[in-house]
């Protein structure tokens, strides 16, 4: 089912730059027996923080220092670049949504107390809305539909399509996409788009 939506809805904006999620087997191997993530600052999605703590990335090509760890620890490991840094470091990172690393690159992360190098996970994280369920029932849509974003101030006006709307009780609206995506359209965290076009409605 395919709808225009044409609402004048403005959505915030938030510019991933590169992060990585870890779990606390990890933490514990790149900082040390029982090391806990230290919050630096809290991000817009509930309970999540950008931490203290920084590792490097290693690539078959190249490395990224001070690449930051987000909080609370997770249950996979997951390293999110952009496009331009999958270049630097020498790996053919697919664009996947978070936590689908099945068959993606791994490279090595090198801590103060250790190094890992991780057999998978390295990701560009596909543009993606989060909502709540209130929010989700106020602009009409539903879990995984699929949305297209515009950005209509300044002098880089630009679509985003195939967004994917994930929808979830932990989630504050915000809309997620890389410092690549973001440059393109001279987008910074906290500006707007507009929600504009509903492409795929999936059926409950």
């Amino acid at each position: 089912m395919k709808g225009l939506i044409r609402m004048s809805i403005k959505i915030p904006v938030g510019v991933s730059n590169r992060h990585l999620h870890i779990t606390q087997e990890v933490v514990n191997v790149l900082f040390g027996e029982g090391h806990q993530l230290t919050p630096m600052k809290y991000l817009s999605q509930p309970s999540e923080f950008a931490a203290q703590e920084t590792v490097t990335v290693r690539g078959p090509k190249g490395e990224i220092e001070n690449v930051r760890i987000l909080g609370p620890v997770r249950k996979i490991t997951q390293l999110e670049i952009s496009k331009t840094d999958s270049y630097k470091l020498g790996v053919a990172a697919p664009i996947r949504l978070s936590g689908n690393i099945q068959g993606t690159p791994g490279v090595t992360l090198i801590g103060p107390k250790g190094e890992l190098a991780i057999k998978e996970g390295v990701i560009i994280a596909k543009r993606h809305l989060h909502l709540n369920p209130a929010d989700a029932q106020r602009l009409g849509i539903k879990n995984n539909d699929i949305i297209m974003l515009k950005k209509t101030f300044g002098d880089r006006s630009l679509i985003f399509d195939d967004v994917i709307a994930r929808v979830d009780e932990q989630f504050g609206l915000d809309f997620h996409i890389d410092t690549d995506e973001a440059n393109a359209a001279d987008l910074k965290t906290g500006d707007t788009v507009e929600l504009f076009t509903l492409l795929k409605h999936q059926m409950a």
